[in-house]
């Protein structure tokens, strides 16, 4: 073969290979991106705490790094922390893949915080026979809120939907806090209804005056786009779209598009477990009680080394809760004075006392208006029958030892039989001699005439001398 046809071969192959090199991998790129021709899927169901603001914005950032065309929420929720909402919508608003909130199942709701998170989607959807609305806020700390003041009402044309729904009469807060509060709120959701082109005024109505919507009304209302029986529903009617994404306009392709449900993570899951109230007012219990035990039983390790771990994550979920730290500091107070009771004799006054500050301590702990966030009752009832069963044996227990003679000590001495182990001698007026009491032996004083072998009884105990008698014969 001539030299110049085989320079040609070789560069003809090196061509090829350098095609290969670089068409390949943007090939299989292209068609290996993970979440590249998909929709992310993630599901808020129930109330909305750390955990669920943790899984919803990991699950956000996770699906513009995919390269997801769409993000979904599935919502279900009866509201949650003020806080943990505001994470989200957060996330939401920076997102540069369109978020879209789907109110589903049928049945479902979005009330309170879900209809933030609703207002703040780039596309509002439900299912029918849902809901949404309700979203005035409520106070931290479980104070009661007085009768609200009607004030007038201003009905605008169209107000009451064709499906019957129909917007409450204002109310106007009663107190400086609480027209914060609401008019703070208000703002905030009239600010999402603008950025999304959704009707304002409905959804001050919603904050101020907890006025619902089912999802035929919300639909003619404008505060949602679509009504939709399921997902791929929901994608195909969405198809074709434009919405805005930050400052650009995207068009929505979503029709068959493959949703991918991302379940969320051990550590979402742990942080969902510790942060229930009812599981954080149980770790604290844990707690105190075991380093309790381990006070009473020094060495025994166990109790305390769970009673730490599981106070260390009580105080952590605590730091995340909204918490009454006047019903903490109830409960510190109650299991104090319970505590108290073993060590003074009060025939169970302290641990009454104790117990009723545990038990209204725990029942304003948590704040009982945000649905999810409160302790369960019967476990309250179950933890406070407990403690007053203990403080009722406590008291019995006190009141039946005073009725018994002393068995210890000096006083336990005197009644008791001792053996003369030697002959009494006469010494002034009494006798002296030994005898042998508990394995011991004693100096004694009593009569001369008591003799080694005999049996006598103590009646006096002076320093380490045991007065005796001779124990008479029948």
């Amino acid at each position: 073969m001539k030299a110049s046809s085989l320079r040609a071969l070789v560069t003809i192959a090196g061509a090829i290979g350098l095609a290969l090199t670089v068409v390949m991998p943007m090939a299989l790129g292209a068609s290996n991106a993970p979440g590249s021709t998909s929709a992310t899927l993630l599901e808020i169901n129930g109330a909305i705490g750390p955990a669920t603001s943790r899984y919803v914005v990991r699950g956000i950032e996770s699906a513009q790094k995919t390269g997801s065309h769409l993000v979904i929420l599935e919502v279900d929720t009866p509201g949650g922390l003020d806080s943990a909402m505001r994470d989200i919508i957060r996330a939401i608003l920076a997102s540069s893949v369109p978020v879209v909130t789907y109110v589903s199942p049928s049945g479902a709701r979005a009330a309170s915080a879900g209809t933030y998170i609703l207002y703040a989607s780039h596309i509002a959807a439900m299912a029918p026979a849902t809901n949404l609305g309700a979203a005035t806020p409520v106070s931290i700390g479980g104070e009661p809120t007085p009768a609200p003041v009607p004030v007038p009402e201003h009905k605008k044309p169209g107000d009451e939907g064709p499906s019957g729904d129909s917007a409450p009469k204002d109310t106007a807060p009663t107190t400086a806090m609480e027209r914060k509060v609401v008019n703070d709120a208000v703002a905030y959701i009239r600010g999402l209804a603008e950025l999304r082109g959704r009707n304002a005024d409905w959804a001050e109505q919603a904050v101020r005056g907890a006025a619902s919507l089912s999802a035929t009304a919300a639909l003619q209302q404008k505060v949602i786009e679509v009504i939709a029986r399921d997902v791929p529903d929901l994608l195909a009617q969405i198809d074709g779209r434009e919405v805005k994404v930050g400052t650009r306009t995207v068009k929505l392709a979503s029709r068959d598009l493959p949703v991918e449900r991302m379940k969320p993570d051990w550590r979402t899951q742990l942080l969902a477990v510790i942060t229930n109230p009812t599981i954080a007012y149980g770790l604290m219990l844990i707690g105190i009680y075991g380093l309790l035990l381990e006070g009473y039983n020094p060495g025994a390790m166990l109790p305390g080394v769970v009673g730490t771990i599981c106070l260390l994550l009580a105080l952590f979920a605590f730091q995340i809760l909204s918490v009454n730290y006047a019903g903490l500091a109830l409960v510190a107070l109650g299991i104090g004075m319970i505590i108290a009771e073993f060590f003074f004799p009060t025939f169970g006054s302290l641990g009454l006392g104790g117990l009723i500050a545990f038990v209204v301590g725990s029942l304003i702990l948590f704040d009982t208006d945000i649905p999810g966030m409160n302790i369960a009752l019967p476990l309250i009832g179950a933890v406070a029958a407990v403690g007053g069963l203990v403080i009722v044996g406590i008291a019995y227990v006190a009141a039946h030892s005073m009725r018994r003679p002393v068995v210890t000590g000096v006083q336990g001495m005197i009644g008791e039989t001792a053996e003369v182990v030697e002959d009494f001698t006469p010494a002034g007026e009494t006798g002296r001699g030994r005898v042998r009491f508990g394995g011991e032996l004693w100096n004694a004083r009593g009569s001369p005439d008591l003799r080694a072998g005999q049996m006598a009884r103590i009646v006096k105990v002076e320093g380490l001398t045991l007065w005796v008698e001779a124990v008479r014969r029948p």
